[in-house]
């Protein structure tokens, strides 16, 4: 299929989605920026911060956004493509986008309320148990498989030759592949000064944003400077560690940013490593415009479901899980309730944040299908990313594929694609786990409160709460892979986001409202993401004896059977009692 036709059909199919839909949403939320919202209500300076709109986008976005819009369809395009666009255009517009969006309004109206809070209120406090311990263990496999993918990205090495450079090259800092000795490209130590100059300019960005009031204007170029800085600066001094090096790094880095204020490091880094990943977007989707008036075509199989399902699993339930933040995902709402909403300075920011951004993150999706189906030849992308050895390694398939399919269309040189394109990715996965391990922190210290009438002051602080959320999330990391771990975050995540439609149409029930446009996204969920766990289960965990993921599994599993069961009862409860209202 020709790439220009792929992102003329999507653009507009999400325009008209954002259009009409969007709005619908936010009519039936009683949408009016005239009612003060819970971050100039409350306004604590930590966590609640109004903030402006482009800011809490790109905040929510970059956090949103990650790994998950590229590493999930570059795993999936082994179905083929037509399966996997088909899936990101449909999935994004009538279950990612609403899932999203109704969570942001239901917590506004809940004074920025996070979704575990509201599935107190909707389901109970014995409903609430269960929903908060699900969501520490989805949030420790975000956190383990992200960890895992960070690593492995920031020690990235590729061939010379697939950059299309000679062996005499300067560009690039090479070390030899052990076993062919082929010369190879340390394109990992780019990204990874990159990082580290991002992150240590961030508290000067967050000062400058919020005791400064510095103009968003300003803050975007000073942004796009530091980037282009890091860049060369990568070039010249690429930093390398082992993988074991960086997962203590790392750890100890999302360690402070989840315990210190929001504006010093967490929202000024996600405002900065946006940019690269609008650039990301702009750029594929320019060269697929480009490269379709050339006549390129997306030769990657249009329908590989026997492959695909020989590999991974069936095509259902298991595509529906590998393709997570590109068309629905569970940790969008933890973000959406946990962080965006604190720092919303208007209720109309609801609609466009939560289906706005969740629609460019599905554009980045189909914009990563294309350069991937058109880049990369097939086999060079099943030698990476399904290896006969070795690990899988999607970001460099991504980043490989985005850079030759550049230079297809563009004449760019490759390496400058392929380059950008690990910039791009590596940025936010790391946004993504500080903000992941952030969420785990404030999801302790609910639960914490749930559990003990009087407790222990220690267990409320920051500190410890952070440092149960990275103890574990580096001890299952360290053991386990992402290729290990990634199909059972894709299962947990896809629930996560079932249960939160579940507690977003039980409020919508109290309210007297429409709801059955969460309703329907939330059995489809339900239903495909408890199939997964068992198929996991089955046929992949307990055959390997990976004994871990077999009792996460399980109890991933049970919870969600124990709280379907509770959300049935309630509705059966609110239907039998027309009059149950809760106030606004």
């Amino acid at each position: 299929m020709n790439t220009l036709l792929v992102v003329v059909i999507s653009i507009f199919i999400f325009w008209f989605a954002f259009r009409f839909y969007a709005r619908y949403i936010a009519k039936v939320f009683n949408e009016d920026d005239s009612h003060p919202t819970p971050a100039k209500t409350i306004n604590d300076g930590i966590d609640y911060v109004p903030s402006k709109t482009l800011v809490v986008f790109s905040h929510h976005f970059s956090s949103i956004a990650g790994a998950g819009p590229i590493v999930g369809p570059t795993v999936a395009l082994l179905y083929g493509f037509y399966p996997t666009w088909l899936w990101i255009l449909l999935g994004a517009i009538f279950i990612g986008a609403v899932h999203d969006t109704a969570s942001i309004f239901t917590s506004l109206r809940e004074k920025g309320s996070s979704i575990v809070e509201i599935a107190k209120k909707t389901m109970g406090k014995w409903g609430f148990t269960l929903f908060i311990i699900f969501v520490f263990f989805m949030l420790l496999l975000v956190c383990a498989a992200f960890l895992d993918l960070t690593c492995v990205a920031l020690t990235s090495v590729v061939k010379l030759k697939l950059l299309g450079l000679p062996e005499s090259q300067t560009l690039f800092r090479t070390v030899s592949d052990p076993k062919t000795g082929e010369s190879m490209a340390v394109v990992g130590g780019i990204a990874s000064t990159s990082v580290i100059i991002i992150t240590a300019f961030a508290p000067l960005m967050g000062y400058l944003l919020y005791r400064r009031n510095m103009k968003v204007f300003y803050a975007v170029m000073l942004s796009l400077i530091v980037i282009v800085l890091s860049v060369f600066i990568g070039f010249a001094l690429p930093v390398r560690f082992s993988r074991e090096t960086w997962m203590v790094l790392v750890s100890i880095y999302c360690f402070i940013a989840s315990a210190i204020p929001v504006w010093v490091v967490l929202q000024p880094r996600d405002f900065i490593n946006s940019f690269f990943l609008y650039g990301g977007i702009i750029a594929l989707i320019f060269a697929a415009i480009v490269g379709g008036l050339k006549g390129i075509e997306v030769t990657t199989p249009a329908i590989n479901i026997s492959e695909g399902a020989a590999k991974l699993g069936p095509v259902w339930p298991i595509l529906f899980i590998t393709v997570a933040c590109g068309a629905i995902s569970g940790f969008h709402t933890l973000v959406a309730t946990g962080t965006t909403v604190k720092q919303l300075s208007r209720e109309s920011d609801a609609r466009k944040i939560g289906y706005g951004a969740m629609l460019v993150e599905s554009m980045l999706s189909v914009g990563v299908i294309v350069a991937l189906g058109a880049g990369l030849a097939y086999v060079a992308y099943k030698d990476i990313v399904f290896p006969q050895t070795g690990k899988s390694n999607p970001v460099l398939a991504f980043a490989l594929g985005s850079g030759l399919f550049m230079e297809k269309a563009l004449g760019i040189p490759s390496y400058v694609g392929i380059i950008f394109g690990i910039l791009m990715i590596e940025g936010f996965v790391i946004t993504t786990l500080d903000t992941a391990v952030r969420l785990g922190r404030l999801i302790l210290q609910e639960f914490w409160r749930t559990i003990f009438k009087k407790p222990p002051r220690i267990i409320f602080s920051r500190f410890f709460n952070s440092t149960i959320i990275i103890v574990s999330m580096f001890l299952l990391a360290y053991k386990n892979g992402f290729a290990v771990v990634w199909p059972v975050f894709g299962s947990a995540n896809q629930l996560m986001a079932a249960l939160a439609l579940i507690a977003i149409s039980l409020w919508l029930t109290m309210m007297q409202k429409k709801r059955l446009f969460t309703i329907l996204p939330a059995l489809f969920m339900l239903i495909t993401t408890i199939c997964s766990l068992g198929f996991l289960l089955i046929k992949k965990f307990m055959p390997s004896g990976n004994y871990p993921l077999i009792i996460i599994t399980i109890i991933l599993f049970l919870l969600a059977c124990f709280v379907f069961v509770i959300a049935l009862r309630k509705f059966i409860e609110y239907a039998k009692n027309k009059e149950v209202m809760v106030k606004v």
